[in-house]
């Protein structure tokens, strides 16, 4: 059975991952940490991943940007395997991981959530085809309690349908300020905020009389704990690497 340490074990995501690998025959959670110590566990939780003194096989982190250097230098001191689920993370620190992997094996995706991956993975196909004729806009929703705005994912989504056209397009996310007609050389990227909505990203290609619309909604926080459980568990297997959910995907196929 895989040995998962759960960074952020007391919070929203970190709960709903507690709930599930309880019904997992093949994981099990021998300790976590968390700031807030307002749930009741069945294994010990610590203030810091740093204080961790029980023998695990795999970190999952869905936490906060501000623990990512306690938790990368605790997988790489104990040369731990590590599931990165938190967002909001910077560029600098999107570095930091590439170049950790080159000891230890680490799983990152600005989504975990397999059904968002494989939008990502339409979204390409769709944006060669109608690179010339067809604008592009993302709109993402989200909680009103969500931090990061506009989110990891609909960033994540523009990149990779840049990475599919010929000539990149630069990201427009506030047209207030900028008052001229739209250019065919951008992305534009929306934001909302509002109630308890889960997720919810939808991709437009607005062409010459015609509207194609490739949508992703998440009805509940499990597709994303389920995919971190997922992605713990193909980690658990690989050697020293970068991986994502792309990766996964591909050897599942």
């Amino acid at each position: 059975m895989i040995k998962i340490f759960l960074n952020g074990c007391n919070g929203k995501m970190g709960q709903v991952i507690v709930n599930l690998v309880d019904t997992n025959s093949e994981v099990t959670i021998v300790s976590g940490a968390d700031v807030v110590a307002n749930k009741q566990n069945d294994f010990p939780v610590f203030t810091s991943i740093t204080k961790n003194n029980i023998e695990t096989d795999v970190v999952i982190d869905f936490s906060n940007p501000s623990a990512f250097n306690d938790v990368l230098t605790y997988c790489q001191s104990s040369k731990t395997a590590l599931v990165m689920a938190t967002t909001g993370l910077k560029d600098e620190q999107l570095d930091e991981l590439q170049q950790a992997s080159l000891t230890i094996p680490i799983f990152f995706s600005a989504n975990m959530s397999i059904g968002v991956n494989l939008l990502m993975s339409l979204c390409k196909q769709a944006a060669s085809f109608l690179e010339t004729s067809f604008d592009i806009e993302i709109i993402e929703k989200h909680h009103n309690q969500k931090i990061d705005a506009p989110s990891g994912t609909a960033l994540a989504i523009a990149d990779s349908i840049n990475q599919s056209l010929e000539q990149p397009k630069y990201y427009v996310y506030d047209r207030q300020s900028n008052r001229k007609k739209r250019s065919p050389n951008e992305i534009g990227i929306h934001a909302i905020r509002g109630g308890n909505i889960v997720g919810e990203h939808t991709i437009i290609f607005a062409g010459h009389n015609e509207i194609i619309e490739i949508k992703h909604e998440a009805l509940s926080k499990d597709i994303f704990a389920n995919g971190a459980i997922k992605a713990a568990i193909y980690l658990n297997k690989q050697p020293s690497g970068f991986y994502s959910m792309e990766s996964m995907i591909n050897i599942q196929k």
